[in-house]
């Protein structure tokens, strides 16, 4: 691809600046920022999705496997203090005897079933860890990335405009193509290097008012006439952390306006108050979502249209919100007439 673009670069530049020695020093620098910069791209990518998905789920599998281990382990020493009492209280020889094997049976039970907790302790740590560490990873190299990409964007901007008068109108075009795909590519790496800073720990959670949080993200949101955000039931306080729930509603809302045609958009974001948890959702009148991608939609990377201002990783980012905070998501959409994502947060 770089050799095709250095091609149709110098196809539309003027014969004596063909072998221009500095247009050659512009053209390998954007060569190898570009090869550079995509080779990275892809392990970050790869990382990113690794750590959302597959170790997440792990965690949470073996999360509640070691919970009702535990709980078993609970209702055996029971079992076994009990026995161990009725054993004591028996003069039947026979009986005794019987009681005594079935203490000896649930006891070395109870021992194995501890040593396979602490295995799994172990592999939790250890997949707590690696996570982490992907996390840093995907981190650390989109913060990388950014100078090449911004490299590129300024070498094609003095391209630009030193040689406007020389290069020809498709040759403009081939560097506006270049600069487009180098801002997507950008836009990429912010969305990375946003999700993989997302940490919710308990340590952190305060009491937040939602109504005073929404009003804070509405306000760094660029809200023209035609948009209608609508508060509806009282919104309740909860416990939670400031950053990662602004993050949420922000995605949430920001694409129940983007992906909207209407002439009137309407966001309409609400709270229901169950008996454990608090049951929000933001509900839109906008393009709706088709039951074929509905599947994937808070799949990382997953995009229903092909705009490449987006980064295809907003409601993957809010599904990893919930599910820190132990949640659920889910959205009910019909195409043309809107979508409503629902998510719980526990009280």
């Amino acid at each position: 691809m770089n050799s095709l673009l250095k091609r149709q670069i110098r196809k539309y530049l003027p014969e004596n600046l063909q072998n221009n020695p500095e247009l050659k020093t512009f053209l390998d620098a954007v060569d190898k920022s570009y090869t550079n910069s995509d080779n990275q791209f892809l392990m970050l990518q790869r990382a990113t999705m690794i750590s959302s998905e597959e170790l997440s789920e792990a965690s949470e599998k073996l999360r509640k496997e070691t919970d009702k281990q535990r709980e078993i382990i609970t209702k055996l020493k029971n079992v076994i203090n009990t026995l161990k009492v009725y054993e004591l209280e028996k003069d039947d020889s026979l009986e005794n005897i019987s009681t005594l094997k079935l203490v000896d049976f649930i006891d070395h039970q109870t021992k194995e079933i501890l040593k396979v907790n602490q295995l799994k302790d172990r592999l939790l740590v250890s997949l707590e860890k690696q996570n982490e560490e992907l996390n840093e990873y995907a981190h650390m190299v989109s913060h990388d990335l950014v100078s090449p990409l911004r490299n590129i964007e300024t070498l094609v901007h003095i391209l630009a405009e030193d040689y406007n008068e020389l290069i020809e109108e498709e040759g403009l075009n081939k560097l506006k193509l270049i600069s487009e795909n180098v801002e997507r590519i950008d836009v990429l790496v912010g969305a990375i290097r946003d999700y993989s800073s997302i940490k919710v720990s308990v340590k952190t959670h305060t009491i937040l008012c939602v109504k005073n949080l929404l009003e804070d993200v509405l306000a760094n949101i660029k809200l023209t006439e035609n948009v209608k955000i609508n508060m509806v039931n009282p919104l309740p306080c909860i416990k939670g952390e400031k950053h990662s729930l602004s993050h949420l509603f922000n995605n949430l809302i920001d694409n129940a306006i983007k992906f909207n045609d209407k002439e009137t958009k309407i966001v309409e974001i609400g709270c229901e108050n169950h008996d454990d948890v608090w049951k929000f959702y933001v509900r839109d009148n906008g393009n709706g979502i088709k039951d074929t991608y509905v599947k994937n939609i808070f799949n990382a990377f997953y995009r229903v249209e092909n705009n490449y201002q987006s980064a295809g990783i907003g409601l993957s980012m809010v599904k990893k919100i919930i599910d820190m905070y132990q949640g659920k998501i889910w959205v009910e959409s019909k195409k043309d007439l809107g979508s409503t994502f629902y998510f719980t947060i526990k009280k």
